[in-house]
């Protein structure tokens, strides 16, 4: 069997074009020489690695999609895909970061936006001169963002907004923030909010065990005027957060499947080099089968990463299909890093191994951008036409 430098057991990395395949490795040198040596630390002091921020830039990682005319890459869905699977071999923090940049800030300002605010921050966002957030959840208005209470209400020539959004990937570092809010007749609006608008805040939040090397914070809006050129003026309605979502979500599940891989290669390694009774741990039925379970779904998890990733470059791609994938290949992933972390022994809950780090990881991941039970009942609604959700 042949063997990509991590789990490839029906060799798709062949199915990659030349430009694919140099994005993955071009991402995944950068994983190992930049991330890998320091995230354990990070994860420990609980800080993002800002400094890598250049270097992520440099490498297209913020909004590889975008045409070049705006400052992205102008690459195919597939090698967004590959970015992200491969950034989130090194921590999910590190993709949620990139993945809130180009899905959830450069997209609707690409979908949504005027010609002005695109020239203007997309190719700063691009270069990361500029760092973005997506402000749609909020205290009580998490799996249903149509019941969010932050409110627009037209003032003159501007907007005047209030609420608050929580669990904002970015938000205390961002200069600028998509927020969401329903106008006086009900109707969601998108609105640029800059860092240093008078009224707004975004302390971080503090105390977490999971994502340690990502910033997380609130948006606190009272009282805070925009002018009406910082709406973004195609979007009207749930449909446009929500297909930022979508976006999103298309990238996490790529990401999962580099977590599980990480996991994978590295209970593999230490299983075939851990003496037990005189043999590699690896060479016991109960370790065997736990990689042959563990091999299997990582495959099917890429297969399925593939096919979407595909089925979007044609058009094709439903938000359905995407839960799907979002679903299966994390929870996959977070089973994996826990039959990994076990495997490891002791030294599991060591920060010098990442399988207990993606382990913690993936449980916030199993959460945000809709959580497993979400999904299911969007994947019910595919097959029966039948919303159990409202």
């Amino acid at each position: 069997m042949k063997r990509f430098q991590g789990l490839d057991f029906l060799e798709l990395e062949g199915e990659l074009s030349e430009e694919e395949r140099m994005v993955r490795d071009a991402v995944r040198s950068f994983v190992d020489e930049r991330i890998l040596p320091l995230i354990g630390k990070c994860y420990e002091d609980g800080r993002f690695p800002s400094e890598l921020v250049p270097e992520m830039a440099s490498l297209g990682l913020f909004g590889p999609t975008v045409p070049e005319e705006y400052g992205g890459q102008g690459l195919g869905s597939v090698a967004y895909g590959v970015m992200c699977r491969e950034l989130e071999r090194g921590d999910s923090g590190i993709r949620s970061m990139a993945s809130v940049q180009g899905s959830l800030v450069m997209f609707p300002i690409l979908e949504y936006g005027s010609e002005e605010q695109k020239k203007r921050w997309l190719p700063k966002l691009a270069k990361g001169e500029a760092i973005g957030c997506f402000g749609l959840t909020e205290p009580d208005a998490g799996s249903n963002p149509g019941g969010m209470l932050s409110r627009c209400k037209k003032d003159g020539t501007g907007w005047v907004l209030n609420g608050r959004k929580m669990w904002i990937t970015n938000g205390t570092v961002s200069d600028v923030s998509i927020v969401w809010a329903k106008d006086d007749a009900g109707v969601v609006r998108g609105f640029l909010v800059e860092k240093g608008t008078k009224g707004f805040t975004a302390p971080e939040t503090k105390g977490k065990w999971s994502l340690r090397a990502s910033v997380t914070s609130e948006l606190v809006l009272d009282d805070v005027r925009v002018p009406d050129s910082h709406r973004l003026p195609k979007a009207e309605g749930l449909k446009a957060p929500l297909s930022c979502l979508t976006q999103a979500r298309y990238g996490i599940a790529w990401g999962a499947v580099g977590a599980a891989m990480a996991c994978f290669e590295e209970a593999l390694n230490y299983s075939k080099d851990r003496i037990v009774f005189n043999k590699p741990l690896a060479g016991f039925q109960i370790p065997q089968m736990k990689l042959a379970d563990m091999a299997t779904d990582i495959t099917l998890g890429q297969l399925m990463s593939l096919k979407i990733g595909r089925l979007k470059e044609l058009g094709r791609l439903s938000h359905f299909q995407v839960s799907m994938a979002k679903r299966n290949n994390v929870s996959m992933a977070l089973r994996i890093s826990r039959v990994c972390r076990d495997m490891l022994g002791a030294n599991g809950i060591l920060l010098e191994y990442h399988s207990g780090r993606h382990m913690c990881n993936l449980e916030t991941v199993y959460t945000y951008e809709g959580t497993h039970d979400i999904h299911s009942l969007a994947i019910g609604e595919a097959v029966t036409g039948l919303p159990a959700y409202r």
